[in-house]
């Protein structure tokens, strides 16, 4: 794939398709500030194709007020009890996986809260080296389905899966939601999934899965063939972190995840959640409602 040179809001820079879906883009002169992009041009680029790798810009986004201002740009920012920015980095005496060095199973944001953020943003302010791990993780779903046969999308038209996680850090309590849901935005058919950690796997605040819609006997079966076809390489990004790297990622029809990482390593990513307009309510949110 070649690189091809667009303008965003006045400004140039270099668009590069990846493989298989999201898109780089770099900066066409130096010293080129990320705020100096269209964000309305981003935001219909991230929409069409699931991921936004943004290299080599000047951000500052460090300072977390800059990164909160400029996602404030993008929409309403998603608060949460520590506020708009999370610190992904690994923590002594962690209680959630989310803040050790395991990997994250596959899932999707705001899962257990009462709506849903329409984009991640995330900014990398130190990434591990390359033989250390870490990669995040990115499903396209919405490919996936297209392509699926259609006596297997039948099926799974009919499953709906319980979640139940043990309330710690800022999320947790039951949700239940269908395998399969119209994207809020687009309308196309999505994939929403938290898959199970693997065996054998140490494994921080595991949740628990109640399938409905597949006979007992044949769930081992089905979880197994899902996974096997959420990490076909067709539909599996895995995004090597550099420093100072932004991405903006649909949370609403991609599933994502992380790689594990060597203990003690300098992986920091900062996070901020991006409402969808109108925002998203969470339908899988159980009657009793979670926190």
């Amino acid at each position: 794939m070649t690189a091809s040179i667009v303008t965003l809001g006045g400004e140039r820079c270099r668009i590069l398709p990846q493989t298989p879906f999201g898109l780089l883009i770099e900066p066409a002169r130096n010293a080129q500030p990320v705020q100096s992009l269209a964000i309305e041009a981003l935001r219909e680029l991230a929409r069409r194709h699931g991921v936004l790798i943004l290299r080599g810009f000047e951000s500052g986004f460090t300072d977390p007020e800059r990164l909160t201002r400029y996602g404030e740009e993008w929409g309403e920012i998603m608060m949460w009890p520590f506020g708009a920015v999370l610190d992904v980095k690994e923590h002594e005496n962690a209680t959630d996986h989310i803040f050790d060095s395991s990997y994250v199973p596959l899932h999707w944001d705001g899962m257990y809260k009462p709506t849903l953020p329409e984009f991640q943003l995330f900014h990398c302010v130190h990434a591990p080296a390359a033989d250390e791990g870490g990669r995040t993780t990115f499903i396209n779903t919405r490919q996936l389905l297209t392509e699926l046969d259609g006596e297997r999308l039948a099926r799974w038209e009919q499953v709906h899966i319980t979640y139940r996680i043990k309330q710690v850090v800022h999320y947790g309590g039951q949700v239940r939601s269908p395998l399969l849901v119209p994207h809020p935005v687009s309308g196309e058919t999505v994939l929403r999934y938290n898959e199970p950690p693997r065996e054998g796997v140490r494994f921080l605040n595991q949740h628990a899965l109640e399938i409905e819609g597949v006979a007992p006997a044949e769930q081992a079966a089905f979880l197994q063939d899902l996974h096997q076809r959420l990490y076909d390489p067709r539909y599996f990004y895995a995004h090597q972190w550099q420093g100072g790297d932004v991405v903006i990622a649909d949370n609403l029809g991609l599933l994502h995840g992380r790689e594990g990482f060597t203990a003690r390593s300098a992986r920091h990513i900062q996070r901020v959640h991006i409402q969808a307009s109108p925002v998203c309510l969470n339908p899988a949110l159980a009657p009793q409602g979670a926190a």
